[in-house]
């Protein structure tokens, strides 16, 4: 048994992922290292991450400046730079990709989001994205909007690795599952292979009790429940998950050689200080799982992480919570779909500001 936390959860079923992507955290080592002492088995990236990268250092300017004199508009000049740095990724992790059969070693990049609500468009994007990468362990994130299903069915149909990302509901998380079953029983039906095709959904969990704490706080004498939806929703999930692949249609995709899509925790760091750094870490660890995780919550874990697969007591509780919660006054329909909203806008936000920055460095960079 390993002695550091982080390996430890792997050798308990949950991969281990790194939701942040630089150049030099790449091509300087750092990704090695993780790897190696770590056990850290994939990447994520998204919008927001690849603003605060571009925009907050200097390691593009030279990329900025060259891609600008071909004539290169924002968008593409982002995508060439975004598309590199994927790559590079993809291969310091393909050996965990061979090692694994595909399971994991595996490194997301996010479709524009702003086509959240546009299937033909996603549809389009995702195709394009997968072959600039070009590589078998890249993943294309796509929104888990209502838009987003028929895309997420169509693109894994074409072979494409698809991270379904922004899942705050269980109820839209059954409709991924359907969505992710239905793309796989395209490819059987044509005779196409299915056991090299990777695919997870990723649930956000923090944010749930951002948005719900607040008005229990407000409305006084309900200290028991903070901190209680996130977890509960997530172990909700996690009861989906293992009923679907329990169900005779994921039982044919399985003999046909179909990998799970695995449920993957994102937005696990701590926004409350009054909870633990490792609170949505230490309660979610569970077998056939993800934990994307952002660099201070990895480094927290590393440090003083306790491992252990404690997700069975929190499915045990969670209907009570969600119940309590309900009484309470908490519409969980309403509360996630207001999240789906605010999710897509402020990942629309992100890279229109991100392609803003591209351009303003362009104009300093191609002037000097």
């Amino acid at each position: 048994m390993s002695r550091n936390p982080l390996v430890r959860l792997g050798e308990l079923g949950q991969s281990p992922w790194y939701d942040y992507i630089t150049r030099e955290l790449v091509t300087g080592g750092g990704v090695e290292r993780m790897i190696t002492d770590d056990g850290l088995l994939g990447m994520t990236s998204n919008p927001t991450i690849f603003e605060k990268a571009v925009s907050g250092s200097s390691l593009y300017d030279r990329d900025i400046r060259s891609l600008t004199t071909l004539g290169l508009p924002p968008k593409e000049i982002f995508e060439a730079i975004a598309v590199t740095d994927v790559q590079s990724a993809c291969d310091e992790f393909q050996p965990i990709h061979e090692r694994t059969g595909a399971g994991d070693g595996l490194v997301s990049l996010e479709v524009d989001p702003a086509l959240a609500h546009d299937t033909a468009a996603t549809i389009a994007e995702a195709s394009r994205l997968w072959s600039s990468l070009n590589r078998p362990n890249a993943m294309i994130k796509i929104p888990g909007t209502l838009e987003g299903l028929p895309a997420i069915t169509r693109s894994l149909a074409d072979g494409i690795n698809v991270n379904v990302t922004l899942l705050f509901a269980v109820s839209r998380y059954l409709q991924v599952i359907d969505a992710f079953m239905a793309g796989l029983e395209d490819r059987v039906a044509r005779g196409l292979p299915v056991d090299r095709i990777a695919s997870v959904a990723s649930f956000f969990v923090s944010r749930l009790d951002s948005k719900i704490d607040p008005w229990l706080d407000a409305r006084g004498g309900l200290d028991q429940l903070r901190g209680t939806a996130a977890i509960a929703n997530a172990c909700d999930a996690y009861a989906a998950f293992e009923r679907a692949t329990a169900t005779p249609r994921w039982h044919a995709l399985a003999a046909a050689g179909a990998r799970m899509q695995r449920p993957l925790w994102a937005s696990t760091s701590t926004k409350d200080p009054k909870y633990p750094d490792v609170y949505y870490v230490e309660a979610l660890i569970a077998p056939y799982t993800v934990n994307t995780l952002p660099p201070a919550t990895f480094d927290a874990y590393r440090d003083h992480g306790q491992p252990e697969t404690r997700i069975r007591e929190g499915m045990a509780q969670a209907p009570a919570q969600l119940a309590a919660l309900h009484e309470a006054g908490i519409n969980l329909d309403d509360v996630t779909a207001t999240l789906e909203r605010e999710g897509v806008e402020s990942f629309a936000k992100s890279y229109t500001q991100l392609l803003a920055g591209i351009e303003a460095k362009a104009g300093e960079l191609v002037g000097r």
